[in-house]
């Protein structure tokens, strides 16, 4: 029977729901400034090669310190956080301005 360590996949939870909240802001954060922008395929590549580098940086360092079960922690945070984002971004809820 293989052994979950569910302290290890807590702790990659809370730090994946951290880096993917993260994730998500630059990403808003990143479109805004790329719609404002002269260049935005230059702001949105900009944005996408921070964002991906540090999500997966950070993933590399909790599965370094606490495990393989951190990652799947990490992975099942992120995919829950892409799931809340997209259905806050679905329902169309109204947006302050950029300005």
């Amino acid at each position: 029977m293989i052994h979950i360590d569910w302290a290890m996949m807590a702790f990659g939870l809370a730090i994946g729901a951290v880096m993917s909240a993260m994730f998500f802001t630059g990403l808003a954060l990143g479109m805004r400034a790329a719609l404002r922008s002269a260049h935005p395929v230059r702001v949105l590549m900009l944005s996408a090669g921070l964002r991906i580098s540090c999500l997966l940086g950070i993933g590399w360092l909790v599965v370094d310190q606490a495990g393989p079960w951190s990652l799947l922690g990490y992975a099942a945070a992120f995919v829950l956080v892409r799931a809340i984002a997209t259905m806050v971004a679905r329902a169309g809820l109204p947006v302050r301005s950029a300005e």
